[in-house]
């Protein structure tokens, strides 16, 4: 979470006093979005992808795919932006995924396009006869599970004992699990 808001207004729009509650953004923003209300949602993604560092804007991509379906909006955003920070709109756009469970996962994977020979999808169904398990983050080719554990869906004793007899099962079946936690 922010320390406080993120605000963006129009260049040359007086904030005042109030800019120490929020970190103000100065922006040439497009005509069409609403005077003194908001952004429309594809200034406020182009934005954010624009100025977020790279795992967190992932976040936004990931959750806008997740919770609105917005793949086109995503795809126009990408093609159409210029000047600084563009190409890590288009980075972004080219691996966001509404298949991601949480922003949790989303800041993992950003972790993991970093390594490399590393090439995780989200959401993945491993399938080992009669075993059946969906994986946070796969890497088919080197058989390599990355789980993003939180206490709040991992923390009570059945959530536990559930995921360890899973990840065993993932593990005799040849896989490395590992395991990362978070406050989520």
């Amino acid at each position: 979470m922010p320390d406080r808001p993120h605000v963006t207004v129009g260049r040359g729009r007086k904030v005042g006093a109030r800019g120490h509650l929020a970190h103000v953004h100065d922006a040439e923003l497009p005509k069409r979005d609403p005077t003194g209300v908001a952004t429309s949602m594809e200034t406020t993604l182009r934005d954010c992808l624009r100025s977020l560092p790279f795992d967190e804007a992932l976040r936004v991509a990931d959750s806008a795919l997740r919770e609105t379906g917005c793949a086109q909006l995503l795809g126009r955003v990408a093609d159409t932006v210029r000047g600084p920070g563009s190409p890590q709109v288009r980075r972004v756009a080219a691996v966001a995924s509404g298949l991601a469970a949480n922003p949790f996962e989303s800041v993992l994977r950003a972790i993991c396009l970093d390594v490399p020979g590393l090439s995780v999808r989200p959401q993945v169904t491993i399938v080992d006869g009669d075993f059946r398990a969906r994986a946070d983050l796969v890497d088919p080719r080197l058989r390599i599970v990355c789980e993003a554990d939180s206490f709040a869906w991992h923390g009570s004793r059945s959530a536990l004992a559930s995921d360890a007899r899973r990840y065993n099962r993932m593990v005799v079946g040849g896989w490395i699990v590992l395991r990362f936690t978070g406050r989520t």
